[in-house]
């Protein structure tokens, strides 16, 4: 890849392998990286250690989602799904297993898909897509076997409530919709720029990161960042954090927090900022925190830059993997 391509990349997904020793990202050229943390994190490593073990090219377009089975590596672009294996992968050999794509109503646009999420209840994998609809995929069977049709506007972004058997989305039609997993059905619509403590006109509706722990949501885009009390359906704290945020996680007692701006916030549930600690990328999308491994216990971060910075301390980037 030429140096005007490096120049021009994004990294726009992330997964842990299931061995947490690995690090998969995907870019704005359909490629997906596959970094070693074991090398990198490693007392004797060097600058190549940083470099990717393996670079294949997934799908067409953009690499906009990315998540980890037990077994496979999913990844989803241009309207398909691809699932590589695992124990390939890690020998730095790209075996695709499958591709399958959702029953789009549209011939003519490919929607793409923009999130992934496992729901272990039922083993199935729920996608997000361009399409305006949420489409759910028996993975044992191989098949699509239910579409959530609400949003009005394309799904950014999908989460699981386990213990309600729940899912969560959320869309450029600013709203976030919670459904019943069992039925399909759609049992509350918060349409979350309707709340003047979190509207911000300047920025637009659109919900671009949605995320769960136990009763309570979490939810950003174009309106603030905020924290639901999902038992009352209101506002709990909003974040007075500036531009949009494209991902957030709940982190022992904080929040964790990226988007426009090069760092990555540390909130505290109570809506109080704590710190913004520097990045290498200028906007970032991406945040993922390796939960699969004690030993490289990480969290990882990308955007608009071909490097994805590595934290080993919250507090500050201790290197950067680069395409």
């Amino acid at each position: 890849m030429g140096p005007v391509e490096l120049l021009h990349m994004s990294v726009f997904s992330q997964s842990f392998s299931p061995c947490g020793r690995f690090l998969a990202a995907g870019n704005n050229y359909g490629e997906i990286g596959l970094f070693s943390l074991a090398a990198a994190l490693s007392p004797d490593a060097t600058a190549a250690n940083q470099k990717p073990v393996l670079t294949f090219t997934a799908h067409e377009g953009p690499v906009f989602s990315l998540l980890s089975t037990d077994s496979v590596l999913l990844s989803a672009g241009n309207g398909e799904i691809s699932a590589w294996s695992w124990t390939e992968l890690t020998k730095k050999n790209a075996k695709l297993l499958w591709t399958k794509r959702p029953n789009y109503k549209s011939g003519l646009e490919i929607p793409e898909i923009n999130c992934m999420v496992l729901n272990p209840q039922d083993d199935s994998l729920v996608v997000g897509a361009g399409d305006n609809n949420i489409h759910v995929l028996d993975l044992e069977q191989g098949v699509f076997k239910a579409v959530l049709q609400g949003h009005t506007d394309y799904v950014h972004c999908v989460c699981v409530r386990e213990r309600e058997a729940e899912l969560l989305s959320g869309g450029e039609d600013g709203a976030v919709r919670m459904w019943d997993s069992r039925t399909g059905q759609c049992v509350h619509c918060i349409e979350i720029y309707k709340y003047e403590s979190c509207a911000r006109p300047q920025y637009g509706k659109w919900i671009s990161c949605v995320t769960m722990d136990s009763d309570w949501m979490l939810c950003g885009g174009g309106p603030s960042m905020s924290l639901w009390h999902l038992r009352s359906l209101s506002p709990t704290s909003v974040f007075p954090l500036s531009g949009c945020q494209r991902q957030a996680t709940f982190h022992q007692d904080m929040i964790l927090a990226v988007g426009e701006g090069a760092f990555v916030s540390h909130c505290l549930l109570g809506g109080k900022v704590k710190a913004q600690i520097p990045c290498t990328p200028s906007r970032l999308n991406t945040l993922q925190l390796n939960s699969n491994s004690s030993e490289h216990r990480v969290l990882t971060v990308g955007g608009s830059s071909s490097q994805v910075d590595v934290f080993t301390n919250l507090s500050y980037r201790a290197f950067s993997f680069s395409f």
